[in-house]
Order: C-alpha cells, then sequence, then structure tokens
C-alpha cells in the first residue's frame, strides 16, 4: 500500500485518493508575462483533473489593452486575493510560472495565512531588496545585455511593465517567515545559475521549503515539457504533504 509523510504524520495514499474523492483541491495557477493562464496550465488541468479543481488566472498587467497606469505588484497581489473570493475560497492551493511566480511569492508574504501550499516554478526573482550574490548576478545580465537596446523595444508591454514593477516592489523578505505551508520550488538544470541563488535564497527564508530540479528542462519549453509526469507528481506531492491525516 503506498504511503506519504505529511506534516502531520504517514498518510495511506488509498485514504488520501478517498478525501479527494469527497472534495476536489482548490488550486489557482498564474502564469508568467507572456502566455495565457489557460494555455500555461492546460497540461496541468488535464493531469489532475480528477483530483483538483484548477482556476487559472491571468496577470492583471494584461486585464486591459495597454498596463495599468498604476500598474504595480501591489495590483497583482490585491486581485489575486480578489479572485479567490470571488471563487468562495478562503485558503488555496497557488501554483506560480516566472512571473507569476514572484507574484505568487509576494502573496505568500503579505497573506500567509490564506496559502494550503505553494508550488513555484522558476519564479522571475524573489521579491524585496537584492543580496550582494543577486545583485552581481544581475550586474553580469547588465553587462551581457549593454548594446543590445533593441531588445526590450520587442518584448510586449505587458512584459516590461512587469519587469519595471518587480524591481520596484518594496517587500520584508523575512515575511516569508510566517510561510508555514510547504512549498515547492521547480527548476530545471539548462537554465542558468540564478535558479540556484534563487533556491538557495528562499532556503533561508521559507519554513517549509522543498526543492526539485528538474533534468533537461529550461525556462522556455512548452508547458507540457514543463509540466511532465515528474512535475505533477511533484505537485501532487506537495499537496498531499499540506492535507492532514484522515
Amino acid at each position: 500500500m503506498g504511503r506519504y509523510r505529511s506534516a502531520r504524520g504517514i498518510v495511506r495514499l488509498a485514504d488520501w485518493k478517498a478525501n479527494l474523492g469527497e472534495m476536489s483541491l482548490e488550486v489557482i495557477a498564474l502564469p508568467g508575462g507572456v502566455m495565457p493562464a489557460e494555455l500555461r496550465y492546460a497540461p496541468l488541468k488535464s493531469a489532475l483533473a480528477s483530483e483538483a479543481e484548477i482556476h487559472t488566472k491571468d496577470l492583471e498587467v494584461y486585464a486591459t489593452d495597454a498596463p495599468p497606469t498604476d500598474y504595480g505588484v501591489d495590483l497583482e497581489v490585491e486581485a489575486l486575493g480578489n479572485f479567490a473570493d470571488s471563487l468562495g475560497l478562503e485558503r488555496f492551493h497557488l501554483v506560480g510560472y516566472s512571473g507569476g511566480g514572484f507574484v505568487s511569492l509576494a502573496f505568500a508574504g503579505t497573506h500567509p495565512d490564506r496559502l494550503l501550499s505553494l508550488a513555484v516554478f522558476e519564479p522571475a526573482w524573489v521579491p524585496g531588496k537584492r543580496d550582494a550574490e543577486e545583485t552581481e548576478w544581475w550586474a553580469e545580465l547588465d553587462r551581457g545585455l549593454a548594446g543590445k537596446t533593441g531588445l526590450m523595444g520587442n518584448r510586449p508591454a505587458g512584459l516590461t511593465a512587469m519587469i519595471g514593477a518587480f524591481g520596484r516592489y518594496s517587500f520584508d523578505r523575512a515575511s516569508l517567515s510566517r510561510v508555514e505551508v510547504p512549498v515547492l520550488y521547480g527548476y530545471g538544470d539548462q537554465t542558468g545559475g540564478q535558479e540556484v541563488i534563487k533556491a538557495s535564497l528562499l532556503s533561508r527564508l521559507l519554513p517549509d521549503l522543498h526543492i526539485r530540479r528538474f533534468a533537461g528542462m529550461h525556462h522556455f519549453m512548452t508547458p507540457e515539457q514543463i509540466y511532465n509526469a515528474e512535475h505533477v507528481a511533484a505537485i501532487r506531492e506537495l499537496w498531499t504533504r499540506a492535507t492532514p491525516s484522515p
């Protein structure tokens, strides 16, 4: 008989599945700055359709034809809370990718009591003031982009607005220590060293962090490649840890 370990002890897999049959898990999923939420999470929704109700939510930066003039991370965080309220969800599982991962971490730090678990894949960055190692990495990135002035001009306006908002966002990283629910940090081994920096940083902030490195995966692979069987199993395991023992 399969068994998983949760925060409250050993949970039999059969019992956990029985519980799921009685009540589906409620999940909200945020995409990154390019692909709409329904496309980003289509593979995840398909794989977990019998276990969870996954509510996809696009970012507010794309709510109108042009980014709102007052756009900022606070707007995204507030909108996420309002979206959960509209679904009647006091607490829920949250999944975030890239820019949506940044917003998810910001929400976790400001509303830790509303989450049951958090799963992020390669969040754009960790909200808050950067330390020396992060600052050096960003300096290297800036040097690498020097002379490529046309790059930002070719990006969607929403993506450019998001990058600016992330840099301006004031966030106390110590607030992440109040996030007592299990958190999954997934990243691909083909993306780059910045993922190790982010994972290491979060390991010092989040009390219950589980880091998963996926072989042969990088940030810009298709949703089907990112949310493959291994990744889906890791998310399912996260939800198991967040589920009280029957």
